[in-house]
């Protein structure tokens, strides 16, 4: 999973690096054995780095996937916040914003499978030491959407009779299940397939109305 941002210097771009390799190691092993399966010996031979590296890096395992959930969903929000920007640089509404960052949300599930289905299965489990970070990550991609659904309602563009919060969620939450199922089991669909199938619904086209 690529960074957002880089270091500085060269001994920040070097942690990065090392970091980001490590964050590929946990989630491709975490999305093939589970978490308590996964060891730190194993998350380094994985990352080709020694074992004492990951805890330079992190002091535990519970603190790396932690971590890689933020840097994860700060991926995710970056890039549904960038679609939302760069269709208002160009004039677009805000129905048109949201359906630029449906496709982005496919094209980042598209690109990292394996941390999405992590992602989701986690979003269900209750008893984790980062059940608080989840919620707020979580938070902070679903509220990039909040934003543009206000503006539309106060555009005019859409109903000011919905509601913004679980509209928001449950957009974001349609994303995630239907790229999922979209790998899982319609994998011969393009990725454009979907996005115009999520877009029918995003327009209110699915029942005939025009």
């Amino acid at each position: 999973m690529e960074s957002s941002s880089t270091g500085t210097g060269t001994g920040g771009g070097r942690r990065a690096a090392t970091r980001q390799k490590l964050y590929e190691a946990a989630v491709t092993l975490i999305a093939e054995q589970g978490f308590s399966a996964t060891t730190v010996d194993e998350i380094a031979e994985r990352a080709g780095v020694a074992k004492g590296t990951v805890y330079y890096n992190f002091a535990s395992k519970n603190e790396l996937f932690e971590e890689l959930l933020r840097h994860g969903v700060g991926l995710l929000t970056v890039s549904l916040r960038t679609a939302a920007e760069e269709t208002e640089a160009r004039g677009g509404s805000r129905v048109e914003a949201l359906d630029a960052m449906i496709r982005a949300g496919l094209v980042f599930i598209d690109r990292y499978p394996a941390f999405t289905q992590l992602y989701v299965a986690e979003l269900w489990r209750t008893n984790r030491a980062w059940q608080s970070t989840l919620m707020v990550v979580r938070q902070e991609a679903v509220a990039v959407v909040e934003k543009v659904l206000r503006e539309g309602v106060e555009r005019g563009e859409l109903s000011a009779e919905i509601d913004v919060p679980l509209t928001a969620a449950a957009m974001v939450g349609m994303v995630l299940v239907a790229a999922l199922d979209w790998q899982s089991f319609q994998s011969e669909r393009s990725l454009d397939d979907v996005h115009s199938a999520l877009s029918l619904l995003l327009r209110g086209r699915v029942s005939g109305n025009r």
